[in-house]
């Protein structure tokens, strides 16, 4: 015999849980949306263009590896960081005020 309560208590753990990993989720995606942002930023002090096909291509692959490594669907990651890149490009060519306003520039820079 199953016990109903016990069902319970671990469905309401498991939906805490959830809450927890999407909240970490939605931080890290915010923290590599600055990151990128950041990386336009230099190459704009560079003169470099926003768009570099090959450092992206290598970016997916690079993470296709890890989920592969971790027993995670590759197909998804690779869907989910193609997603975040070329959002980040839309901010950064202007097409797009994707999230939030950006950080201010680190110290000593402009």
């Amino acid at each position: 015999m199953t016990d109903p309560a016990g069902g319970e208590r671990r469905l309401d753990g498991l939906r805490k849980r959830i809450l927890e990993v999407d909240r970490e989720l939605v931080r890290l995606v915010g923290e590599r949306r600055n990151l990128v942002l950041e990386v336009g930023r230099v190459k704009e002090s560079l003169g470099l263009p926003v768009l570099d096909p090959p450092q992206e291509a290598r970016v997916v692959r690079r993470a296709a590896e890890m989920a592969r490594e971790a027993g995670v669907d590759e197909e998804l990651v690779r869907d989910v960081v193609w997603r975040i890149m070329a959002a980040a490009r839309a901010v950064q060519e202007g097409r797009s005020s994707w999230g939030p306003p950006l950080p201010p520039p680190a110290e000593g820079e402009s």
